[in-house]
């Protein structure tokens, strides 16, 4: 019987990893002229804005409501001051009128290819309807993507992403299996321990995952003497909350496991715009942030107050997107509820899409307000992370026990600290939420393991003010 030596534990650079393979999966598109990118766009959004007025009853009947007409688009300036905004709430009121799909399905029932779907606040979840013409072009943008973080033929990926009715990892299968890749699907149903187990046996080159699993694969695989620093992954794509383009956390993943590239995976990508990619990290960016990719969905920042109104280039503002190419459930200007900052300065790649340089640092719709004073939660977490001792794990809590809001960080101190490192844990912590939020507020350190571990979209916010 003939057996395969097993691969040396090797970990590549950057540089041999990129080496011997084409640098772009569609070079046309992605090295583009924006100018030239700019008119496609433009002809594509026109296209769209007047298909979904003529045949889809919930745009006819959400720009008839706003005096909005297809026809007076004639510039993407135009298009976004004059095209009203869609919400999630928006879609959700559309399919409890009009069951499953809403009134902006696109297709008739018979060419819907996949069913997902994503739970809602009160428990109806809300149908997605992919097209079988949709699901082969997102294949096709999601190996481009891919292509663009680093992934390339003969890497063993693990993909822990969810594999339910949620869209989860379904489009990174597809686009690992069209770029030549090997996949292993573990998805979340699949215990950390034997996740673990899985990386070093199968030899994985790249991991799948959000930035709270990543940190808690590592910090399970110390405790079990099975460090992944000894695991010959490299490469690590990172989404489905924000933490991929943050310094903080980026540098913690580094630490834990060791010599890591670290890729932002479209960031701030919802149900809504999945499974056709709005962004991806590049490997040849070492800072983090994602590319645009604006010929698929395009993607403006405007004022966070007036989604009609563009802001000005690196300056922050909310996230709204367009499915340009999508004929199923198509998003016309769909209010993503994320903030972020455009950048269009040449990036090292050779790519001319512009950037989020800071990928989605925040969710509008997720800002606290404590005492007139905002403070987003992934500021908070890259200050906890940015703090050595602190462990896994933290929660932000907020109260109202008179008239007043209070909020309190529970930080868990990390391994191998002491009860007697506490003092001086709180006060490095409290120093640097300060710094990153110009709020004082106070730090309470607790027993490492005492919070549940966040795996996957991790919510670390607990709001217990009454609700209005």
């Amino acid at each position: 019987m003939t057996t395969t030596a097993p691969r040396a534990r090797t970990r590549r650079s950057t540089a041999e990893r990129l080496a011997g393979h084409r640098p772009f999966w569609d070079e046309e598109r992605e090295t583009m002229p924006p100018r030239q990118r700019d008119a496609v766009v433009l002809a594509r959004v026109q296209h769209q804005l007047q298909r979904v007025y003529a045949e889809l009853p919930f745009y006819r009947r959400h720009y008839d409501a706003h005096g909005f007409h297809p026809d007076q688009v004639r510039s993407l300036e135009d298009f976004t001051t004059l095209v009203p905004v869609i919400t999630k709430k928006d879609l959700v009121a559309d399919q409890a009128a009009h069951p499953p799909f809403g009134s902006y399905l696109g297709v008739d029932r018979d060419q819907v290819a996949r069913v997902h779907g994503s739970s809602g606040t009160s428990g109806v979840p809300t149908m997605y309807g992919v097209s079988h013409r949709d699901w082969a072009r997102c294949g096709q943008a999601m190996a481009m993507g891919l292509w663009c973080a680093g992934f390339r033929p003969g890497d063993m990926v693990q993909v822990t992403f969810p594999f339910t009715m949620f869209f989860g990892g379904w489009g990174n299968v597809q686009a690992l299996e069209l770029l030549g890749a090997g996949c292993f699907p573990t998805g979340s149903m699949v215990a950390t321990e034997r996740q673990i187990e899985f990386l070093h046996a199968l030899d994985v080159d790249a991991v799948i995952a959000t930035p709270s699993y990543l940190a808690h694969l590592a910090h399970r695989a110390e405790e079990l003497g099975t460090p992944v620093r000894d695991t010959r992954v490299e490469l690590a794509l990172v989404g489905g909350e924000p933490g991929g383009s943050i310094p903080a956390v980026r540098s913690r993943l580094r630490e834990q496991w060791g010599d890591l590239a670290v890729v932002d995976g479209a960031a701030g990508s919802t149900s809504e715009m999945y499974p056709f990619l709005t962004n991806i990290g590049c490997l040849q960016e070492p800072g983090g942030g994602v590319h645009l990719f604006q010929d698929e969905n395009y993607t403006e920042v405007v004022d966070r107050d007036d989604p009609n109104v563009p802001v000005t280039v690196g300056l922050p503002g909310a996230v709204v997107a367009t499915h340009l190419w999508r004929e199923s459930q198509p998003m016309i200007r769909f209010w993503t509820g994320d903030e972020g900052l455009l950048d269009d300065a040449p990036c090292r790649c050779g790519r001319t899409y512009p950037r989020l340089p800071r990928g989605v640092f925040g969710r509008i719709d997720d800002m606290l307000v404590i005492r007139g004073a905002n403070v987003y939660p992934s500021a908070v977490e890259a200050a906890v992370r940015d703090t050595p001792g602190a462990g896994a794990e933290f929660r932000i809590v907020v109260d109202r026990p008179r008239d007043l809001d209070e909020v309190l960080v529970l930080v868990e101190r990390g391994a191998g600290r002491s009860p007697a490192d506490d003092p001086a844990l709180q006060e490095a912590l409290e120093a640097r939420v300060k710094r990153a939020v110009n709020v004082r507020i106070p730090v309470q350190v607790v027993a490492a393991g005492s919070q549940e571990a966040q795996t996957f979209k991790a919510r670390r916010v607990v709001d217990n003010r009454p609700r209005p």
